[in-house]
């Protein structure tokens, strides 16, 4: 396949139907995208563009030629993340595309969010006669597609799982184990709540007396915690019910909620998203007073342990502990893709990088931290907790760093995890003074 490399270095998908083989290909500095044709030669021609100041975004079963003359592809316009069919936006501008289900010659199955809600999520089809949701309501819905049968399955805030729900009617039947908590949520205004979306989760049977807060946040790009799911909120409540008032808070960048929300981390992965985790945190107390701002803490994992520790390092005047799980500490070691996306290249915008490095506040460390990493993480490397750890021992900062043998990126093993949960737990109540 002959296509310019220099150009589109990276080959972010390719597609072979009956009707053509396409590939999507992107540049390196992922603010332009091309759909080409291939023809039997291995030459190539382009039949889509899509250009963006700060990034295009790639989805998934898109650039497919599902009919000779059917391009499926998804593209930010209008503020929106948007189905588009041969170069036309065919989805609501009220409607951010979040996944393409499936795709043939007749239509075409989304999930997406109204762009006003990213707490929900639904199933959607464009066929040539418009546009259509195919579910409705106050929770989280996804779907599986083969042909004609489309298979939904749809989560709620008030019943653990979700219920798979048949073409013709019926559901499956399930037979997951019930939770051993049950959460609950009170989601904030939106409004009141400023850049983030947030959630607070108090003991099960509280009294109203003051309670310790934990901010358990995952908080970065491409990932939610608030969602009208039972099970996004569990182990946030495992800790609500050792004590803890909980907030979960999604801040700018995180997705379903428009073009211009996620592009504002563009430069900056740690400014504008610490400063929502504290608004947030803020408004959660003004409308909980229960929630006891003098003993504040946060635990999070990948990006979440990022922003856990910068937090610690940046704001000890909010944060008086950290769990952090897995952090990026410098971005120039991690994917080259995910990072130059929000940051640019690092010999052209270095600046970007030294802004979201946490090993430079390593002097400032004044809290308690634990940085925990699996030494077999294959997805955020060692080397960034090792890093960190180092610049905080050569500063005389104490800290705790607990290294995990064997174990990769999201811990699967589930005594690992659960014993994880418990020393977690242990650490956090000892650097707050809770006993």
């Amino acid at each position: 396949m002959q296509w310019d490399h220099d150009s589109f270095p990276y080959l972010a998908d390719v597609h072979w139907t009956e009707h053509a083989l396409t590939l999507t290909v992107q540049s390196r500095d992922q603010r332009r995208l091309e759909v080409l044709a291939v023809d039997t030669s291995g030459a190539t021609s382009t039949v889509f563009a899509d250009s963006d100041d700060a990034w295009v975004e790639l989805v998934a079963n898109t650039g497919v030629m599902a009919a000779p003359d059917m391009l499926v592809t998804v593209a930010d316009r209008d503020g929106a993340r948007r189905l588009v069919i041969n170069g036309q936006p065919v989805s609501p501008v009220d409607v951010q595309v979040r996944h393409v289900v499936a795709v043939d010659a007749e239509r075409v199955i989304i999930a997406g969010n109204p762009i006003d809600d990213a707490t929900v999520q639904h199933v959607y089809r464009w066929d040539r006669s418009g546009f259509t949701a195919l579910t409705s309501g106050a929770g989280v819905n996804s779907a599986v597609a083969c042909g004609d049968v489309v298979v939904m399955r749809s989560a709620t805030i008030d019943e653990p799982g979700g219920r798979w729900r048949l073409p013709k009617g019926g559901e499956l039947d399930r037979h997951a184990e019930r939770p051993l908590v049950q959460p609950r949520v009170a989601l904030l205004p939106r409004a009141a709540s400023a850049n983030a979306t947030a959630a607070v989760l108090l003991p099960t049977d509280h009294d109203g007396s003051p309670l310790p807060v934990l901010m358990d946040p995952y908080g970065g790009p491409h990932a939610q915690r608030v969602l009208r799911s039972y099970n996004a909120f569990l182990t946030s409540q495992w800790f609500a019910d050792q004590g803890f008032a909980v907030v979960v808070a999604d801040g700018r960048g995180t997705p379903g909620r428009g073009s211009v929300f996620e592009r504002s981390v563009r430069g900056d992965l740690a400014g504008g998203v610490l400063d929502d985790q504290i608004a947030a945190l803020r408004e959660a107390a003004t409308l909980h007073p229960e929630l006891d701002l003098t003993r504040v803490a946060i635990r999070g994992w990948s990006f979440g342990g990022y922003l856990a520790a910068l937090a610690v390092l940046r704001r000890p005047d909010v944060f008086h502990a950290a769990v952090a799980g897995a952090p990026v500490t410098e971005w120039r070691l991690y994917d080259t893709h995910y990072t130059e996306r929000y940051l640019g290249h690092p010999d052209a915008e270095p600046e970007n990088y030294a802004v979201s490095s946490l090993l430079d506040d390593a002097s400032k460390l004044e809290r308690g931290l634990l940085l925990v990493h699996g030494l077999a993480d294959d997805n955020v490397v060692a080397a960034h907790t090792l890093r960190l750890s180092s610049a905080l021992l050569a500063e005389g900062r104490p800290h705790e760093t607990l290294l995990l043998s064997g174990v990769t990126h999201m811990t699967p093993q589930e005594v690992v995890a659960e014993n994880l949960l418990l020393l977690q737990l242990d650490f956090l109540r000892d650097a707050l003074g809770l006993g």
